[in-house]
């Protein structure tokens, strides 16, 4: 006669204590973040914000009203711009919850404190919805800008190239590029590197209107200056009037000759760091793309030795400020550029990026910072 089997209890549980709780809830909330690290995205947040309805201010009128009548004035001003960025809807929601929320703290016997807070957890819940739906649809247009501009430099005889973006939003107007326009043909090698005038939306999809004009003219084979003046008189068709210029540095590269001809069309100048320490700003073109059709661009060109640093970037990066509000500026750029090492390309990009890094900490910025590096061997 078989034996009947006996039942195993199955292992217990280990008890989750509620230090344990609170711990896992705080990791979740956080995103295991240090407190540090939370409290000065808070503050750069807080200024961004700040800075946002700030405009909307009328401070001229403020200043002229006598001091005791400015903080109400100030709080009215910042209400009002908060107010008018909603749906009319949600404005008339947020002031019922508002006059009951005051009713509820003055003398009144009427108690509305749990209705406000639930209207404003309703307009919470709202503005909340709106702007996930935003940022999705954002990151899935920096998925698609980001097809536009190269994930990895190219190959280049004597030469090596690294480049870096950090868009103010989740998209950027600025645009690099380097690229052979006949994949056949390694003797002319185009870098370019751009900035459109504005932000997000609508200055990524002008960049990307640059990106596909390039692109389609390079193929041509047309001298750089002719080159330049086709983009000009395409960006001025689309320009507004002028509103929407694009500053850019072209040039092309012979690594054959070391040759670089190039046309810089009102942007900040490139630098060229000779490998004896010597600075040269590559300067040389005429206005911005956009503006008039009818420029006359003015081509430049010098040869690269071994060991030389030639370093494109965009306004953003002399344009960085700190916490207290004071730029990078141009002389610490300059010093970043005269004490780099003779390294490659892309130790070179870290080394004048972690300078911009130092400088700015968590402070977030409000332009896009673009750097290429190309490094002469």
């Amino acid at each position: 006669m078989s034996e009947l089997p006996i039942p195993v209890a199955p292992p217990a549980r280990p008890r989750v204590g509620l230090a344990d709780r609170v711990r896992h809830f705080w990791q979740r909330v956080s995103e295991g973040r240090e407190i540090d690290d939370l409290w000065s995205q808070f503050v750069a947040d807080a200024r961004a914000s700040y800075g946002f309805y700030d405009r909307d201010v009328d401070w001229e009128e403020i200043q002229k009203l006598p001091r005791w009548r400015r903080p109400l004035h100030v709080a009215k001003e910042f209400f009002w711009a908060l107010l008018l960025k909603m749906s009319p809807a949600r404005r008339v929601l947020l002031l019922i919850a508002f006059v009951m929320l005051v009713m509820s703290v003055s003398k009144s016997q009427m108690n509305f404190e749990v209705i406000a807070v639930m209207l404003f957890l309703l307009l919470l819940s709202l503005e909340l919805a709106d702007k996930v739906t935003m940022k999705r649809d954002l990151e899935i247009a920096r998925e698609i800008q980001s097809w536009l501009v190269p994930s990895q430099a190219p190959d280049v005889a004597g030469a090596d190239i690294a480049f870096a973006t950090r868009p103010q939003n989740s998209v950027a107007g600025d645009y690099y590029d380097a690229f052979y326009p006949d994949p056949d043909n390694h003797e002319k090698l185009m870098l370019v590197i751009a900035d459109v005038a504005g932000k997000s939306v609508p200055a990524a999809l002008l960049m990307a209107t640059l990106q596909a004009s390039l692109r389609t003219v390079a193929v041509e084979n047309a001298p750089l200056a002719d080159l330049v003046a086709r983009l000009n008189r395409y960006a001025c068709a689309h320009s507004l009037d002028g509103r929407r210029f694009t500053t850019a540095v072209l040039g092309e590269y012979n690594p054959v000759t070391r040759r670089l001809v190039y046309v810089n069309a009102g942007h900040n100048a490139p630098i060229l760091r000779r490998a004896n320490g010597d600075l040269l700003r590559l300067d040389v073109g005429g206005l911005p793309l956009g503006i008039q059709s009818n420029v006359v661009y003015e081509t430049a060109d010098l040869e690269l030795k071994p060991g030389d640093a030639l370093i494109f970037f965009t306004d953003g990066v002399v344009e960085a400020f700190n916490e207290a509000g004071e730029e990078f500026g141009n002389e610490r750029w300059n010093g970043a550029i005269c004490s780099l090492p003779d390294w490659d390309a892309q130790q070179t990009l870290q080394h004048l990026m972690k300078k911009v890094d130092e400088f700015v900490r968590a402070t977030r910025q409000s332009d896009d910072i673009t750097c290429l590096v190309f490094r002469s061997r």
